[in-house]
């Protein structure tokens, strides 16, 4: 049995500041104490540094020492015999059977050795520690240490959850993150014996077991999905984390790391492209035979001339973009660029498509076709960013080991443009480009930042959800802009030298064309944005510049040379996976202490981190305009509902490392919250209540039952057993809504009667026809739905009343091509809708009376600042939407805000003028809402009984 849960300020894994694992750092982490150095002959050596960890006996951070090792031993068992002889420092009891080697970098006289943390042999997720080491005279010390060991793990490793099940629930996770907040024609998978190709299943593939260091620890399964994004046809890499003992998805975001991250309103691809990288591996062109080198030139999209390494067949007299002469010294890969124009995003992605050949001229001088296609400028630029990490750092490829990169130019999307790159872990991906945009591939810092991710992956690390995830995007961004001014030549102090993306545009200027500009000169932690891991993989994009930023700064003031070396430097040695804006700030100055900056140049770091507001307890001075009825939830995706004057959401223990348990608190804030579930080690979810009643979906090992409570106490009832996960809970009077959601896509709206042991479907079932997003009030279900016309399928609305069993479908103003969020109160049925695919991604909110009739729209889609709507409520008085806005860039504008509209539309407010993420919202009556806000970095559940206004 579990104890009553508190909340103590620890980060949530939803809407978070962090990664879901607890900040590194205390409030005063950064406060260094002097450990004595051991008694030694004169002179004395200098003190050893220590920066203690947080919820861990072992440091964070250990500097100054000078500590013989053997000198003959591999460098990962002298690393651990240091650890061990120093267990009264460290707290690590076995780090010879508990720290695994990584990989070791030799570079001149130092070595760093990454050991990867296991828990009774389940590696824990961004547990690292490294150790530092230099070699001289026959002799090997230690001169410092850093990173993550957990000490405070005492989970169990025995499984109870099958990989069966937990890839089962992986895959519905993902289809449910995906799409369920929208009804489509995608969700039609089977039309008379045809399957629509967007609508393609997703799959998942069972990892190991991992340990995820909340609290005593989670165990998990981790699962990888793949596919197709159902609704924009983009591809899907979803990591996924499956409670090993529940089956419930503790932890989720996509694998994809993006230049710019997905639009942040429209489900459709949008004209901002997105792209990815992972670590370099060698790809199909390693088993090419090699070919004789040759160089050659081309133009880049901008119309420069550039030279380029080639090879000669001579069979075929023709040129290949196959470069065999950087590391034909090392490791003897290639840097290859192939034509991929014949090729579907979804048939890339992940795999090696076959047919595809490299890019060939029958002269050395590559010319049109191979320009616009963006091959000249990938080719070039690949060998640009290895050129650069060879000569700057040393650095053989993006492994350090010389691997092969591929890079494929010209894919499409269904056919049609493909504005979008990504690296998928084998190769570079680069789309076809559009009337405005260019290939990725024609910026050299867009490819930098990319090749950038690679190195990060077989560096440090970063987990790419949270804090680490923008400081990944920080790292890819400082080093693409870094390489691209190197090439350039432009001096830092040029106004457009901070710019990222900015040569992408055909028409549009730099500045106007931007992602990103690491100047801007105001992005400091103020600025932090919280967001759940479905936003942005909890902000990377968001939040990266406040850290970017500083390290321009840095490298501004003290020189690009310099500057690149210490980042470098605090990326390879001194970063672990789940560091954070503080933990990276530590890790920046050490490692320019390290190189042994003077302290005039380590107060220039200091400075450049404290411009961008990133100090000691920064998170502590975000405000809010609202009341908090629940504050630091720790839960991720489970929503909030309210009913009768009351709320009812789930929540975890204080570090986020407990099943969640639901509870249900009164409206108006007063009174204590009360724990409605059991603590029986399931994850119990999704809640409903209706002022009399609570109910929720109970995830177990094998099972998912939906129980039901009273409020004012009693046993809990179990109502039904679902084979296929669920959503939209909805409650009234003892009848229970809620949706069921199948790993294919097939959708259908469900409701119990009191007594029901089965549930009826509000559509029959029919594999046929698709029923989703209910809501009920006073006897009747509302909820969209997909059904069979004369020659295609339809979208409407229906309305079944309880009493009579009558089911009407409401009319419509157009031919809608998406369905979004239903809401019914006692005059009217309200919906969102998408009449038009071709804009960005508006969305109008439709209102019918009861019998389908007098349909109105009380905010067209078309109407100019329409709303990009995700979500909807409705009270007898007012409709309330979360909308967001795309763009770009990320911004606290594009973030989901709650607006609220009377029901007739006439007036149109935003509820709340909080920072941050504002989803789930639940109606309570009148104009009160209670939501989920992220604008602390934690999930809060907060509440305001009138709008805001319009917020300025």
């Amino acid at each position: 049995m579990r104890k009553p849960r508190h909340n103590q300020g620890r980060p949530a894994s939803g809407i978070t500041r962090g990664t879901g694992a607890a900040a590194l750092l205390a409030a005063a982490g950064l406060l260094i104490t002097a450990v004595p150095a051991q008694a030694a002959t004169p002179p004395p050596a200098p003190p050893v540094e220590v920066v203690p960890g947080e919820d861990t006996a072992t440091p964070a951070l250990v500097e100054g020492l000078h500590e013989p090792v053997d000198a003959k031993a591999a460098p990962a068992d002298a690393a651990r015999g240091h650890l061990a002889a120093k267990e009264s420092r460290y707290r690590i009891a076995e780090p010879r059977r508990d720290l695994t080697p990584v990989r070791t970098v030799k570079r001149g006289a130092d070595e760093t050795v990454r050991l990867q943390q296991k828990h009774r042999g389940i590696p824990v997720l961004g547990g690292q520690y490294v150790v530092r080491m230099e070699t001289s005279g026959g002799k090997r010390v230690v001169t410092g240490t850093s990173g993550k060991y957990f000490t405070e793990l005492t989970t169990g490793t025995e499984a109870t959850v099958s990989a069966d099940v937990a890839v089962r629930r992986a895959v519905s996770a993902t289809a449910a993150r995906l799409g369920n907040s929208r009804l489509t024609e995608a969700d039609a998978i089977r039309k008379e014996g045809e399957k629509s190709r967007k609508a393609q299943a997703l799959t998942g593939t069972a990892g190991g077991l991992v340990v995820i260091p909340r609290g005593e620890g989670v165990l998990a399964r981790h699962v990888t999905v793949r596919g197709t994004n159902p609704v924009s046809g983009e591809p899907v890499l979803e990591e996924v984390y499956v409670d090993a003992r529940s089956g419930f998805p503790v932890l989720q975001y996509s694998g994809i790391k993006s230049v710019t991250g997905p639009k942040a309103a429209s489900a459709r691809p949008g004209p901002a492209g997105t792209a990815t990288a992972g670590a370099a591996t060698a790809g199909a062109a390693a088993d090419e035979p090699a070919a004789p080198a040759a160089k050659g030139s081309g133009l880049r999209l901008d119309g420069g001339k550039v030279d380029l390494e080639l090879s000669f067949d001579a069979v075929s007299g023709r040129y290949g973009m196959t470069d065999h002469a950087r590391m034909a010294d090392t490791s003897k890969n290639t840097l290859s660029t192939w034509d991929a124009s014949s090729q579907d995003v979804g048939d890339v992605a992940g795999q090696w498509p076959s047919g595809i050949k490299v890019f060939e001229s029958t002269t050395a001088e590559f010319g049109k076709a191979a320009t616009e296609a963006g091959a000249v400028d990938a080719h070039w630029a690949a060998g640009q960013v290895y050129d650069y990490y060879k000569k700057q750092h040393g650095r053989n490829g993006l492994d350090g080991r010389g691997s092969t990169v591929n890079s494929l130019v010209g894919v499409t999307l269904f056919g049609g443009s493909y504005v979008n790159a990504f690296w998928d872990g084998q190769k570079m991906v680069y789309g076809s480009g559009d009337e405005e945009f260019k290939p990725l591939s024609a910026d050299l810092d867009v490819v930098g930042h990319e090749m950038t991710h690679g190195v990060v992956e077989n560096t440090a690390n970063l987990v790419y959800a949270g804090q680490s995830g923008a400081l990944n995007e920080a790292v890819a961004d400082y080093f693409g802009n870094a390489i691209d001014v190197t090439a350039s030549g432009r001096s830092m102090e040029d106004p457009d030298a901070g710019l990222i993306g900015e040569d992408l545009c055909r028409t549009k200027s730099a500045r106007e064309c931007a992602l990103r500009d690491l100047d801007d000169g105001a992005t400091t932690s103020k600025n932090f944005l919280g967001v759940t891991f479905g936003t942005d993989n909890g902000g990377v994009h968001l939040n990266s510049t406040i850290f970017s930023g500083a390290l321009w700064d840095m490298r501004q003031d003290l020189g690009g040379e310099l500057a690149d070396r210490i980042v470098y430097k605090a990326l390879a040695e001194y970063m672990t996976p789940l560091d954070g804006f503080t933990e990276g700030r530590t890790a920046v100055l050490a490692a320019a202490k390290d190189l042994g900056v003077t302290a005039k140049q380590q107060n220039v770091v200091k400075r450049s981190f404290s411009a961008h507001g990133i100090v000691p307890g920064w998170e502590d001075a975000l405000g809010v305009d609202t009341d908090q009825l629940l504050g630091k939830l720790n839960i991720s995706g489970t929503g909030v509902q309210a009913g009768g004057g009351w709320w009812t959401a789930s929540q975890s223990n204080d570090d986020g490392s407990e099943p969640y348990s639901v509870y249900a608190g009164r409206a108006d804030g007063s009174g204590n919250p009360k724990l409605i579930s059991p603590n029986d080690g399931r994850f119990h979810v999704y809640p409903a209540t209706d002022g009399k009643t609570v109910v929720w979906a109970a995830y177990g090992t094998t099972s998912l039952d939906i129980l039901s409570r009273p409020l004012a106490g009693g046993p809990i009832k179990k109502l039904y057993t679902s084979t296929s996960d669920i959503s939209g809970l909805r409650v009234e009077n003892g009848v229970v809504v809620f949706e069921s959601f199948g790993i294919f896509g097939d959708r259908h709206v469900a409701y119990l009667r009191p007594g029901d042991t089965r549930p009826t479907y509000a559509d029959g079932g029919s594999f046929f026809l698709a029923t989703a997003l209910p809501s009920i009030s006073q006897g009747r279900i509302a909820y969209a739905k997909l059904y069979p016309g004369e020659t295609n399928y339809l979208l409407g609305v229906e309305v079944l009343d309880l009493k009579t069993g009558t089911k009407t479908l409401t009319g419509q103003l157009g031919e809608p091509q998406s369905l979004g969020q239903t809401g019914i109160n006692g005059k009217h049925v309200f919906w969102l809708t998408d009449d038009n695919l071709n804009d960005t991604g508006q969305m109008g909110v439709r209102r019918a009376d009861l019998d389908g009739r007098n349909v109105y729209d009380i905010a067209p889609e078309a109407k100019p600042r329409a709303l990009h709507a995700v979500d909807l409520t409705v009270s007898e008085e007012a409709v309330t939407v979360s909308s967001q806005t795309p763009d770009t860039q990320w911004r606290n504008e594009t973030l989901s805000k709650l607006w609220q509209l009377t029901t007739d539309g006439s007036r149109l407010e935003r509820v709340s003028c909080n920072r941050g993420e504002q989803i789930s919202p639940a109606a309570v009556s009148g104009r009160q809402v209670v939501w989920l806000d992220g604008t602390t970095g934690f999930t809060d559940l907060v509440t305001r009984t009138r709008p805001a206004g319009l917020c300025g």
